[in-house]
């Protein structure tokens, strides 16, 4: 993996820089994060290599914080032909090829280095192919976002601690599922709307990555963040296909170079806040519940994987004999 330090960070152009001139092509990249978070500042990084690479024939926009609209409103716009990216999950690429949700199943990873395995097999190539027939090209596949995990107001240790639970969750069937599997109640809401969701006691609990909960201050409404990991989530950067098709063959490959280092980078800087996510989190007054039944959870959830009749019989199989022949 390519390491990504500080100095290169400002060097390529991560605090702000513009272009000089009016490019060729301009590029909106939309995603649901607020600004300071890993996902977000490889997408700006991206952006400024991308113009650096063209010689600024290329402007790539970056609108974070659902700014363009929520993520299921900015794919359909993408699919429709729009100059968009945008940044997005397996669970939300399902609605367009359903195979690819099981990458978002609960439990799925013990680790997240085991998500190569699964990006560069034959499987995940045809996954690939089966979205350029829906019009749809991957800029970007290996991106970590992070394990999910839940933040209430009492410890989860295990799934008798949410049963009954209302839990905010995005309008994702996979996750729906899971949490119905663990006895909770899933409530979807969208992020943009979960602060005041939790506030206002609409909810009574949400779920996501540390760098998530921490960006959107969800923090302030609750004092408890239990480490579940019930997701490894991973995002997907896409581009209408016609449109990538249209540019100049250089502008694509520097696109899809760039792309595969701007997911080193989210992985990288992902995996290196863990902690300091954490340790910010308790300095703030949180309580960080470490001692969770995890065996417990998976086997509670383990069902979800035979609640989609629209997956490819053996699905769950074909993904389990990749993922235990490494």
């Amino acid at each position: 993996m390519k390491r990504f330090t500080s100095a290169v960070l400002i060097a390529t152009g991560i605090a702000g820089a513009t272009p000089l001139m009016a490019a060729d092509y301009t590029i909106r990249l939309a995603n649901s994060l607020s600004p300071q978070e890993p996902t977000n500042q490889a997408a700006t990084f991206f952006a400024e290599e991308v113009a650096k690479r063209t010689d600024g024939r290329v402007e790539i926009q970056v609108f974070p914080a659902q700014q363009l609209g929520s993520e299921k409103d900015v794919n359909q716009m993408m699919r429709q032909g729009a100059p968009m990216i945008s940044v997005t999950s397996s669970g939300y690429l399902s609605d367009f090829v359903p195979d690819i949700g099981v990458l978002e199943g609960p439990y799925l990873l013990d680790d997240p280095s085991q998500f190569d395995a699964l990006v560069d097999s034959e499987w995940f190539d045809g996954i690939k192919a089966e979205f350029e027939q829906e019009g749809i090209t991957f800029l970007v596949d290996n991106a970590l976002f992070g394990g999910r995990n839940m933040l209430s107001d009492e410890p989860v240790r295990a799934p008798a601690d949410v049963e009954g639970m209302t839990v905010r969750v995005p309008p994702n069937t996979v996750f729906i599922k899971t949490f119905e599997a663990m006895g909770a109640r899933p409530t979807t809401v969208e992020w943009a709307e979960v602060y005041s969701a939790l506030q206002q006691n609409v909810v009574e609990a949400a779920e996501a990555p540390l760098g998530s909960l921490w960006g959107s201050k969800l923090h302030e409404t609750r004092d408890t963040i239990s480490m579940t990991t019930h997701f490894t989530a991973f995002t997907f950067w896409v581009i209408n296909a016609d449109y990538f098709s249209g540019l100049p063959e250089d502008i694509q490959q520097v696109m899809t170079e760039v792309g595969a280092e701007a997911g080193e980078l989210a992985t990288e800087l992902t995996l290196e806040r863990e902690e300091e996510y954490k340790q910010q989190f308790s300095d703030a007054g949180v309580t960080i519940v470490e001692d969770v039944d995890i065996a417990a959870f998976r086997e509670k959830t383990a069902s979800v994987y035979e609640s989609f009749p629209e997956w490819t019989p053996g699905l769950y199989d074909t993904i389990r004999g990749i993922l235990d022949a490494e």
